[in-house]
């Protein structure tokens, strides 16, 4: 009897110790820096053959942030993302053309990552990096000295790899106004299944964890 009660008592405590030992793992689990509040960024972007490059300006303070998007031997296209949900998808050429949508959800917050299920380390384009993954759609590596992002994957199968990271950098005030012919009602609306820009997936599918607006016209 005392045998069996002495067996008991070592199991609980080896119980006990191990509980311990794997919240502190977790609790030593490196997590994703947030995004500075301002920054700018060229992304080369690889989405199964199709390739852009993407010049990024992320303002949070200003609630805005803007994706210039020059496909490869194709469109130059502008698309500029507010905080109240609205999305202008424009070129500046004499085509005019405006694509006008509205989101639930406003840009991209900086503790996006917040969460993210936490992978190891990796070297990738030449950058010993950690990588996490989020929701089943991202998987973000972050170099493990700079703490700068290197490369996002996403589940549509969209590559992205971050050429520069300049934190800070804000783009000036005149440069963040859609053309008069954005506000007409024409070819405006709300589109669930609108892509965006800079994943290539879709309104519903990532519940607001990370918004844009579709790279098409």
């Amino acid at each position: 009897m005392a045998s069996a009660a002495k067996l008991i008592t070592i199991s609980i405590l080896l119980f006990f110790f191990l509980t311990i030992s794997l919240c502190k793992s977790r609790e030593e689990y490196p997590t994703p820096a947030p995004w500075p509040h301002q920054f700018h960024s060229i992304i080369f972007m690889n989405n199964s053959g199709s390739l852009q490059i993407i010049d990024l300006w992320y303002d949070w303070p200003n609630g805005r942030n803007f994706n210039i998007i020059q496909n490869q031997l194709g469109k130059l296209l502008y698309d500029l993302e507010w905080n109240n949900g609205t999305s202008f998808i424009y070129t500046l050429d004499s085509n005019k053309e405006c694509r006008t949508l509205h989101f639930e959800v406003g840009i991209l917050r900086p503790n996006w990552l917040d969460g993210a299920n936490y992978l190891g380390q990796r070297r990738v384009d030449g950058f010993l990096c950690n990588v996490w993954e989020k929701v089943d759609f991202i998987w973000y590596y972050e170099d493990v000295v700079s703490k700068r992002p290197v490369r996002w994957i996403f589940y549509t199968g969209m590559d992205a790899h971050v050429m520069t990271f300049e934190v800070g950098a804000v783009l000036e005030d005149a440069q963040w106004q859609a053309p008069l012919y954005c506000f007409d009602r024409r070819g405006n609306g709300s589109d669930p299944t609108a892509q965006f820009a800079i994943t290539g997936a879709s309104r519903e599918h990532l519940g607001g964890v990370l918004r844009g607006s579709s790279n098409k016209l």
